[in-house]
């Protein structure tokens, strides 16, 4: 048993302690916006925040997260009204829309730390999640625009 928060609410979940965090929380708990990409901590569609952190949830195992907050694209506001999330759409961000919670997770904690980046600095912490369809320019412009909105 491994008891910690998830997007504000405790929860206690039977699973071996090895299990990638990611499955603990898309198969124990039901939370699926959070996706699968490679199971190596390769892509970042598995980005989750613990203790405000981006997690590469498919090599966290969920004894990691023991007494620890954990939130996920679902957490992040309780309407989907997170500056973030109305910036993707304003700028049509999403084509297959796959790796995008882990992208909006990546790219909030970078707002959390610094509210106001550069165009460089929203690169540097980016890099490394990978959108498959190539719409880096509008995931940059997305962030440029939810931290002049937000």
């Amino acid at each position: 048993m491994v008891s910690f928060t998830l997007n504000n609410t405790g929860v206690t979940v039977e699973a071996d302690p090895d299990t990638p965090l990611l499955w603990v929380v898309r198969e124990h708990v039901g939370l699926t916006g959070t996706k699968y990409g490679c199971g190596a901590a390769l892509c970042g569609a598995c980005t989750v925040h613990v203790d405000g952190a981006p997690t590469r949830s498919c090599v966290t195992p969920v004894s990691a997260v023991a007494g620890r907050a954990v939130t996920t694209i679902e957490g992040l506001s309780a309407n989907s009204d997170h500056p973030l999330q109305k910036a993707w759409i304003v700028e049509q961000v999403p084509q297959c829309g796959y790796c995008q919670s882990g992208q909006i997770m990546q790219a909030a904690a970078l707002l959390a730390e610094t509210p106001k980046p550069t165009r460089a600095e929203i690169i540097a912490h980016m890099d490394g999640n990978i959108c498959r369809c190539g719409t880096y320019h509008r995931i940059i412009a997305a962030i440029e625009r939810a931290s002049r909105e937000g």
